[in-house]
């Protein structure tokens, strides 16, 4: 069986000075790939800065033999996006992997979240994503190549209390992925999210009591492969930790069409409306386009 090789790729991991962002570096990086290792080497909350931590990850590659250069930009602004990508270009010519994983933890209760930690979340994980990626993009069109894993978490797909700036956040990451992944498919373009369980710096007071080995290590095999040659998927979603590994999907149930002769009473909704809700018979639409076409299909069938 060939072993997954990255030789010749150069990869951007954000956050990469410690927990699940370093993880992935080591990882391309000992398979072949040159990687900017960007941290911003502040606290869990987005506060502080310095640049020991990516220069520590940087290094370690560098003993192992491997390529890497470190960046200290956030990736909040799109100054900092746009000198990520360049530290790239200017270092090693290209990009071709973008792992969006820098992220900080702001938790309140929905009634006391103040609108600056709304902001800075939001900032970090959704206008990061946007602001590294846009221009790695571009980079990734002229070379028609290109894989793009984004961290998203289940406290967006799912919910969790305390985290409405996060979850919200997170959310929108599977949107700008699930877009990516539409524009990016005539360019060999592939993008997919992870929603990862692990501990780490940023969730060692929410897991730590949690009795099963949530390493990052675990993370990381599944992010590697989605940053290889060798994965197809793209526009989906995985859920990971602990060893366990699914996908998490968006589907469209078949619901309940309406009789012609105009829009239904809020009564003939109500009456149908366990049918609406119904998930057993369901498509995964892969675009608007797929969901419009079955709404166009079900009207069709009206009678």
């Amino acid at each position: 069986m060939s072993e997954v090789r990255f030789d010749g790729r150069v990869a951007i991991v954000t956050g990469a000075g410690g927990g699940l962002g370093k993880t992935y570096a080591l990882m391309l990086a000992s398979r072949g790939a040159a990687v900017v290792v960007n941290d911003l080497g502040g606290n869990a909350d987005g506060t502080g800065g310095g640049s020991s931590m990516a220069d520590q990850v940087v290094e370690e590659i560098l003993q192992a033999g491997g390529k890497a250069v470190a960046n200290y930009d956030s990736v909040a602004t799109p100054e900092g996006g746009e000198n990520i990508t360049k530290t790239a270009i200017e270092n090693f010519g290209k990009v071709d992997i973008v792992v969006n994983n820098a992220g900080i933890l702001r938790d309140k209760t929905f009634v006391k979240l103040e609108p600056e930690n709304l902001n800075a979340v939001l900032d970090v994980h959704l206008k990061g994503a946007f602001f590294v990626t846009q221009p790695a993009f571009r980079s990734m069109k002229e070379n028609n190549y290109g894989r793009i894993v984004v961290a998203a978490s289940g406290a967006g797909v799912f919910g969790n209390f305390g985290q409405t700036n996060y979850g919200a956040a997170k959310m929108g990451l599977v949107g700008l992925s699930n877009v990516l992944a539409v524009e990016g498919a005539k360019y060999g373009i592939k993008s997919n999210v992870i929603t990862p369980v692990a501990l780490t710096r940023l969730t060692q007071d929410l897991m730590g009591n949690i009795d099963v080995d949530l390493s990052p290590e675990y993370v990381t095999p599944l992010v590697a492969y989605l940053c290889s040659e060798a994965c197809e998927s793209t526009h989906e979603i995985f859920d990971v930790g602990a060893g366990h590994y699914a996908r998490i999907f968006i589907g469209l149930s078949s619901g309940w069409t309406a009789a012609k002769g105009g829009p239904p009473t809020i009564e003939e909704l109500r009456d149908n409306f366990e049918t609406v809700r119904n998930p057993s018979d369901y498509t995964i639409p892969d675009s608007i386009a797929g969901e419009t076409m079955s709404m166009i299909q079900a009207a069709k069938k009206r009678v």
